[in-house]
């Protein structure tokens, strides 16, 4: 199958650019430009299901091919945790997500950590399919570098050898967990 165009069901900024940058040759579209508005609830219990509920709801109202990710970072110090709720961590935004890991790190030895993504892709006549991926490193002890977004100043890569935040696009999408799930995805289609 080869897709020519496909709606993303986010509305976050900075992963629709990153989508862009790693789906080359595919015109993607995102919620807000196919004139979806609100959120969607991600009432899940793992990204796998919060990316399917995602696409399949966007798909169901365009009667389009729909993209949806879940993706979040897990500190093994904390359980996993801030997981599918990555996003909505501190309730108040990425600077506030990120200072209240920084705090619940606060004198943890093992500062390991992933992002892991799922990400779905919802067919007009209900046929999904889905790709995951990881990419692995640890939780800086303060924020070191300006790009990126969410936590990518605080995640330090091992792929890399520098934070999320003081790779460019290109490096970052290189190893990223969301460029990971969308080739195993795309493996799959």
């Amino acid at each position: 199958m080869e897709l020519k165009k496909i709606i993303v069901a986010s509305g976050n900024e900075g992963k629709i650019k990153e989508l862009r940058s790693i789906l080359k040759g595919v015109k993607v579209i995102s919620m807000r430009e196919a004139g979806i508005t609100g959120n969607i609830e991600e009432n899940g219990s793992s990204f796998k299901e919060n990316a399917l509920i995602k696409a399949k709801a966007v798909s169901e109202k365009t009667g389009e091919a729909v993209l949806a990710d879940d993706s979040g970072l897990c500190v093994d110090f904390l359980g996993g945790a801030p997981g599918i709720y990555s996003a909505r961590f501190s309730g108040e935004g990425s600077a506030a997500n990120r200072a209240l890991l920084l705090k619940r790190m606060q004198g943890a030895e093992d500062r390991s950590a992933h992002f892991e993504c799922a990400v779905c892709l919802y067919m007009p006549d209900g046929k999904t399919y889905f790709g995951t991926g990881k990419t692995y490193g640890k939780i800086l002890e303060e924020e070191c570098g300006e790009g990126g977004f969410g936590y990518d100043p605080l995640f330090y890569s091992d792929d890399l050898n520098k934070s999320f935040g003081q790779a460019s696009a290109e490096e970052k999408n290189g190893v990223s967990h969301r460029n990971r799930a969308i080739n195993d995805l795309l493996s799959k289609i």
